[in-house]
């Protein structure tokens, strides 16, 4: 029996064997076309590796750009990596979690059939870079545009800090602060407009200030919790945002949840025992980021489906520092915890 080749498949779609082994293999940059009818004529010939796109998915955290960090250690994409990895598999695919700020030439070759994004932020180099490729994409936090074989999973972030500041207003909170992080991804850009509107409904001057990842103890937040004016709660968009607030209040002789009430956005279960323990949001990050390999699947293996684009709750869990008992809840399932 005779046995096909890279060069029959490539005479037969008339097109170079590089073409065919980049179409076969996921690599290079071809329109998707071309990778489509590259495969179909593989299939028809019964060459060995038409089955093409390799089972293995990328995921990639591209929130800081070139910034190289450990996303890996922070709670949220622990836990966003196990689920992607256990829902790959239920589908019979590897995933790969690609490394932030890697080199491009590992972007452009990568094996991967197509990748999960999270907190892409606007004008992504990375995401050009997988177009090119002609690669699907799904996003977990919704980017500024939306091309044919991409979609989306993400919370209703705005819906889910007016659910924390109503919820700090009926613990008697008058001065709101907010900690947000230095992204330019879609959740801070939405929490942080989504604040600002609130204050602006209620005559209230905005509070926002950044986050430093290296700053552990708080101390930045010293000026901001010092003196008449202060702040009486204070919502952090990020992980580290409620040990730092805790810090901050203990330094400065601030009492929890007497003098300032804290919700800080985490998936770190550790706040459960903090003293107090802190009030969580948790973005669920098992359900939206399961949700969003099942859609790259489907636009893989069926190109011409439409994967649309979904919303998961947020969860609010109150604890201790808000007060304990929750009021004026409007959206997501909400948890009383520490009461």
């Amino acid at each position: 029996m005779s046995r096909v080749t890279i060069a029959d498949i490539a005479r037969a779609a008339e097109v170079s064997t590089a073409t065919v082994s980049n179409a076969l293999s996921g690599r290079g940059r071809l329109s998707e076309a071309t990778r489509t009818r590259v495969r179909a004529v593989a299939a028809a010939l019964d060459y060995a590796g038409a089955s093409a796109a390799p089972r293995t998915l990328g995921l990639a955290v591209t929130t800081y750009g070139p910034f190289d960090w450990n996303f890996a250690s922070v709670p949220y994409f622990a836990r966003a990596i196990s689920a992607a990895t256990a829902a790959a598999h239920a589908r019979g695919y590897a995933l790969i979690a690609l490394p932030a700020a890697a080199r491009e030439p590992l972007w452009r070759s990568v094996p991967v059939a197509g990748v999960v994004v999270l907190d892409s932020p606007p004008d992504d180099p990375v995401v050009g870079l997988l177009r090119e490729r002609g690669l699907p994409l799904v996003f977990d936090g919704r980017p500024v545009e939306l091309r044919r074989r991409e979609s989306w999973v993400d919370n209703d972030h705005a819906a889910t800090t007016r659910e924390v500041l109503g919820h700090l207003a009926a613990r008697g909170a008058e001065r709101i602060a907010l900690m947000a992080g230095p992204g330019e991804e879609h959740y801070t850009l939405a929490c942080t407009s989504a604040y600002r509107a609130w204050c602006a409904e209620r005559a209230v001057r905005p509070v926002i200030v950044p986050l430093d990842f290296d700053d552990a103890d708080g101390r930045m937040l010293d000026p901001l919790l010092s003196g008449a004016g202060r702040p009486d709660a204070v919502h952090g968009l990020y992980d580290p945002c409620g040990h730092q607030l805790l810090a901050a209040a203990a330094r400065l002789g601030l009492r929890v949840p007497d003098d300032l009430l804290l919700v800080c956005a985490s998936e770190d279960p550790g706040y459960a025992r903090t003293a107090p323990p802190v009030s969580t949001v948790s973005l669920v990050p098992e359900l939206t980021t399961a949700a969003a390999v099942g859609k790259l699947v489907d636009l893989i293996e069926t190109p011409e489906s439409l994967a649309d684009p979904s919303v998961v709750p947020a969860r609010l869990e109150v604890r201790a520092s808000s007060g304990g008992v929750a009021r004026g809840l409007t959206t997501g399932a909400v948890r009383v915890r520490g009461e």
